[in-house]
């Protein structure tokens, strides 16, 4: 009877030599080095701060103050069908992080158990050979492998970091799918401007081709006119067609965002002008290290050194303490009395002395697929750099062209309506009047491009700086 409490101290004893020798064969982590530039090419008064991926992005649509677009932008949040299959990856990658860390505890399993079986008789020495007996049982077991070399914790780091990087990605999913429809619903807006510019075109050149026929009529002009005008009615109809096409597929593409059908979903047409954001020069320094991808890349990194702690772990024996104890006999009547008590209670130390390489290769693979994150890690720095360098110049070059193009609009405007009193003074042909109304049309639609490709460049500037610059950093 002394045995049971004999054993125990034993066991106990073990356990704090177990857990006082337990250590770690991951190795220090460091976060990879990157080049970063003083300041942006693009804007020399950018410079380089600190980090700040954790700064929540905010609803950066806002600062283009459109109800409308606010309305969709929520909807996205909820109803994309994509950023809830990346939601639901990040809940199983969490579950992952449990699972690994319940290693750090003991297994325990009960069971009841009820069999008859005979054995041969034609067995030597067994005093039950040909014999038909029962065996009734009722017994629980326990396990536990103490973390001796840590491979549990390197698990459980890999398994965190993993789904830190999953939290990142569904943040970068969510500013990627949040981004494409601003994109889409600025390029409609544009496309209900230049839509609304063809439909007057359209009017005013039907009244035209109507004038002229009467004039055709009475002699007052040639038919070589007429044809002019219809020509041109003609060829601006299709243009407007074609730009209701275009509409319709962006109208689609922003109904599958937010996660409508195509054939229910509607956007009412409006010509709008475009307001953009004024972003201060002193933050996208501030807001580039807080884009979710950064952090995804940067926590993969984390998680492959931790898979080099835990093929390193493989190289060491596995220490499993186990015991159980329970009831056992062969007839029902006594199987719950005192005599039927059994149990058992011991360490096992198990180690892999030869695998033919085996482990070697799992090290050497989790070295190279470390230094693989490594490069992602740096590539996808370098990318942003790139993407903020990219909408700067984008955001500079069009507020040139946006200024040139609306003098060069101003003048073919100009131009038109002299060419118009010179053909009604008899001085030109309608020829003219054609060339002019086209040279027009095309101006104004071109600025009106222009605009919207500004909107689509500041969008891609915000988005590539991370999200909402009005977030401040101790939020």
């Amino acid at each position: 009877m002394n045995r049971i409490p004999f054993a125990l101290h034993r066991c106990a004893a073990a356990l704090v030599c177990v857990a006082l020798a337990a250590c770690s064969t991951v190795p220090p982590y460091h976060q990879p080095e990157v080049a970063v530039p003083a300041h942006f090419a693009g804007s020399p008064q950018w410079s380089v701060a600190q980090p700040a991926d954790s700064t929540p992005r905010g609803p950066w649509w806002t600062a283009y103050k459109d109800p409308q677009l606010d309305a969709l932008e929520t909807r996205v949040n909820v109803s994309n069908q994509t950023l809830k299959k990346a939601v639901s990856s990040l809940q199983e990658a969490r579950a992952m992080v449990d699972y690994q860390r319940a290693g750090f505890l003991p297994t325990v399993s009960v069971g009841v158990a009820q069999s008859r079986y005979r054995t041969s008789q034609n067995l030597l020495g067994k005093s039950l050979a040909g014999q038909t007996i029962s065996d009734y049982s009722a017994g629980v077991s326990a396990s536990w492998e103490p973390d001796l070399f840590g491979r549990i914790h390197d698990a459980t780091l890999d398994a965190q970091a993993s789904a830190e990087a999953s939290a990142a990605d569904v943040e970068a999913l969510r500013l990627s799918l949040s981004s494409q429809l601003a994109v889409d619903y600025f390029n409609l807006r544009s496309l209900d401007t230049q839509k609304q510019l063809l439909d007057d075109s359209v009017t005013a050149y039907d009244a035209a081709l109507q004038l002229l026929k009467r004039q055709l009529a009475s002699g007052a002009i040639d038919a070589s006119a007429v044809a002019q005008a219809q020509a041109q009615l003609e060829s601006t109809r299709t243009q407007a067609t074609e730009a209701a096409s275009q509409r319709a597929m962006l109208e689609h593409a922003i109904a599958t965002l937010i996660g409508e059908p195509a054939s229910t979903f509607s956007i009412p047409a409006r010509k709008q002008t475009f307001l953009l954001p004024d972003i201060p020069h002193a933050v996208p320094s501030q807001l580039l290290e807080r884009r979710p991808d950064i952090a995804a890349a940067e926590r993969r990194v984390f998680a492959a050194n931790a898979q080099i702690g835990e093929a390193r772990a493989a190289f060491f024996p596995n220490l499993i303490l186990s015991a159980s104890a329970g009831l056992e006999s062969s007839f029902f009547a006594p199987w719950l009395t005192a005599p039927s008590l059994f149990w058992s209670l011991g360490p096992q130390l198990a180690g892999t002395l030869f695998d033919g390489g085996r482990r070697k290769a799992s090290l050497e693979s989790a070295h190279a697929r470390y230094d693989g994150y490594v490069a992602d890690y740096r590539q996808t720095v370098l990318t942003s750099f790139q993407q903020v360098e990219d909408n700067l110049t984008a955001l500079n070059a069009l507020a040139d062209e946006a200024h040139s193009q609306r003098v060069a609009s101003d003048a073919a405007a100009l131009s038109l309506k002299l060419v118009k009193n010179r053909f009604d003074a008899g001085a030109v042909s309608y020829l003219d009047v054609v060339t002019a109304q086209t040279i027009a049309l095309t101006n104004e639609r071109t600025a009106e491009q222009i605009d919207a490709r500004r909107a689509v460049a500041s969008v891609g500037l915000l988005v590539a700086l991370g999200g909402d610059w009005r977030v401040s950093a101790d939020q």
